[in-house]
């Protein structure tokens, strides 16, 4: 399959789990009205349901699923590693302590917007973190070893809070937070997340040729002119801005930024440059799927979606194992 052609392939996929999830939920709202409803204008039951339950939720789902895609790609790139993820610079285990904090605090019921706000700051000050022990011209080792030191940390800070948490409400609600969902949001948290996302991800798209450049080694990237810092520099920081808002607003979802990549890499001839907008696609339809089997498997309470990610990833991932054991033999 030729690289234009899987695009468009994943584009056409994309649009049709868009739309799928626009009209899926309890509400018994058909096809056509459920479409109709978010063009008219006239108050009622069903305007209410599409414009402010349903579509937020499928545009968050694909700025969730493209930015957890593109950062997982640019990071296997970079690192040169194809276990590499999202949370392997300990961004998204920042926010998620921030979000955790906003809870336990009670900051979460007072104000609307703090929890994804504090998740925010969690994730900026982890890249600052980061920055500051990697340093300004660390290599690759450095970054890795940096971001598992802060990650550690923010995992033990989160579950202490869980420990010392008195209230068992508030320390369910974090459970069920850490599983990822985007059950109840609102065009607020869209408008939070959007901005990030999209400036994080055309950072990281900005990246496609140096990371081809590094596909041949530290050193021959550099003979080609490739600033290796102010790579480093530029993919820390569009990562950062993607995982940590999408982390505010849907929660700590995993696999996806892992498995996506690895099932396009081939079709994509494992050029990071082209591999990079397949992911995000990728990405994005996955966690579109992922929703609307939340919302379909038990209908009348929401799965959570870091759960149905990880169900759709797992056999994805040992069929993966399994293909180059099978060439081998």
């Amino acid at each position: 399959m030729t690289y234009p052609r899987l695009i468009a392939l994943l584009s056409a996929l994309v649009v049709v789990l868009f739309t799928a999830s626009l009209v899926t939920g309890p509400a018994g709202i058909g096809w056509g009205e459920g479409l109709w409803a978010l063009v008219r204008d006239d108050g009622g039951p069903a305007t209410i349901v599409m414009r402010e339950i349903r579509l937020p939720r499928a545009i968050l789902g694909v700025l969730v699923g493209a930015g957890l895609g593109l950062c997982g790609a640019a990071l296997q790139g970079f690192l040169r590693n194809p276990l590499a993820e999202p949370g392997l610079i300990g961004v998204s285990g920042a926010a998620a302590l921030g979000a955790v904090l906003a809870i336990h605090t009670g900051l979460s019921a007072a104000f609307a917007l703090a929890l994804p706000t504090a998740a925010l700051a969690g994730a900026v000050l982890a890249v600052l973190v980061i920055l500051l022990l990697a340093g300004p011209r660390g290599r690759v080792l450095s970054l890795i070893l940096a971001g598992i030191a802060v990650s550690a940390l923010a995992g033990a800070a989160t579950s202490l809070v869980l420990n010392l948490s008195p209230n068992p409400y508030a320390a369910a609600e974090i459970v069920f937070w850490m599983m990822g969902s985007l059950a109840d949001r609102s065009m607020t948290h869209v408008a939070l997340a959007a901005p990030f996302v999209l400036a994080g991800g055309a950072v990281l798209l900005s990246l496609g040729r140096g990371l081809d450049a590094l596909t041949l080694g530290e050193d021959a990237a550099a003979s080609l002119g490739v600033r290796l810092p102010r790579l480093r520099l530029m993919l820390v920081l569009g990562t950062a801005a993607v995982i940590g808002a999408a982390t505010a607003v849907a929660g700590a979802i995993g696999f996806v930024g892992l498995v996506v990549p690895h099932l396009l890499r081939r079709a994509t001839g494992a050029r990071p440059s082209r591999l990079l907008p397949a992911a995000a696609l990728g990405g994005a339809a996955m966690i579109l799927a992922a929703d609307i089997a939340a919302r379909s498997v038990l209908p009348d309470r929401d799965l959570m979606l870091g759960v149905l990610t990880a169900r759709e990833s797992a056999p994805l991932g040992l069929h993966l194992v399994r293909r180059p054991a099978q060439k081998k033999q």
